[in-house]
């Protein structure tokens, strides 16, 4: 599906309610994917965010083959509503669906185009009887380097972060140990060498915003709402940088709990709704921007 708005365009596939394109005035924001390398652009993450360890979950008794970042990617999704610039798309349970999580659930997902921003929201339901864990996460690649630019990018967060994120095991989970994030500030420059122990993760952030700098004067800046963690995560000299928002995140290294006890599952009675919601606005100025990272008031010239 094509959704268009001012100068921008943007393709969503219904198989995985997947973002696949996106430009501003010609100027493409999202990377094309790459099988060598990784075949995704944007995925949607549910019912699961990161490693599972064994690539199973266990619910009460039973174990289910629930793996890296649950199921919703490789889904066929329905277009529930779709208008100018506007899409609404939804998945609910089914047998293919029970077989690796055992609830009954409504999931959508709208992406709204505007001439200079994606808006893109999850609400997810709990439609059974009994109360049900989930996360859900958001996992754009973008271009890097981005717009074309030459010159080092860098990664502005709205607010100090804490400069140390979780170390992650070989097979992708979280251990106890920490390792140092070079953190200048509210500023972390991009290099390759960032990403040669696998993602950056930071957990629990108090920015709800951060910037994707390209040196050049253009930007990339996402807000979020409802989504506590933030991930980096690059395979360098592949040209892209997914900046992920989550709920969720991967299993703790020797976590063997039930799927409610996972650390920062999200669990819903019957009949409650989970939402979250990211923007991602190109900014063709940043120096218009605030050191909130918002928008400076336009004066006029001699002010």
């Amino acid at each position: 599906m094509i959704l268009a708005a001012g100068a921008a365009r943007a393709s969503i596939a219904l198989r995985g309610a997947e973002w696949r394109e996106w430009s501003y005035g010609g100027t493409d924001l999202l990377w094309p994917g790459d099988s060598a390398v990784w075949s995704a652009i944007a995925p949607i993450l549910f019912p699961v965010v990161g490693w599972t360890r064994g690539g199973r979950v266990r619910v009460r008794a039973t174990e289910y083959p629930l793996g890296l970042h649950g199921f919703a990617a490789d889904m066929d999704f329905a277009v529930a509503e779709q208008g100018d610039g506007y899409v609404r798309l939804v998945l609910e349970d089914g047998p293919a669906t029970r077989v690796l999580y055992p609830f009954a659930f409504r999931f959508e997902i709208a992406y709204r185009l505007t001439p200079a921003a994606m808006d893109v929201t999850l609400l997810v339901e709990n439609t059974g009887n009994g109360p049900m864990p989930y996360a859900a996460g958001l996992h754009p690649g973008f271009r890097w380097p981005l717009a074309g630019s030459n010159a080092p990018h860098r990664i502005v967060f709205k607010t100090s972060e804490t400069p140390e994120v979780p170390v992650i095991t070989s097979d992708g989970l979280f251990s106890a140990g920490k390792r140092p994030v070079p953190l200048e500030g509210t500023i972390l420059h991009l290099t390759p060498a960032l990403f040669a122990n696998e993602a950056l993760c930071f957990l629990n952030v108090s920015s709800s915003k951060l910037l994707y700098d390209n040196g050049a004067g253009q930007g990339l800046l996402l807000s979020a709402e409802n989504f506590p963690h933030l991930a980096l995560w690059a395979r360098p000299p592949a040209p892209f940088l997914a900046i992920e928002a989550w709920t969720g995140h991967g299993d703790p290294e020797h976590f063997d709990g039930d799927l409610f006890d996972k650390p920062s599952m999200i669990a819903l009675a019957p009949g409650e709704r989970g939402w979250h919601a990211a923007r991602f606005e190109f900014v063709p100025d940043i120096s218009r921007l605030g050191p909130d990272l918002q928008p400076r008031p336009h004066l006029p010239k001699g002010r």
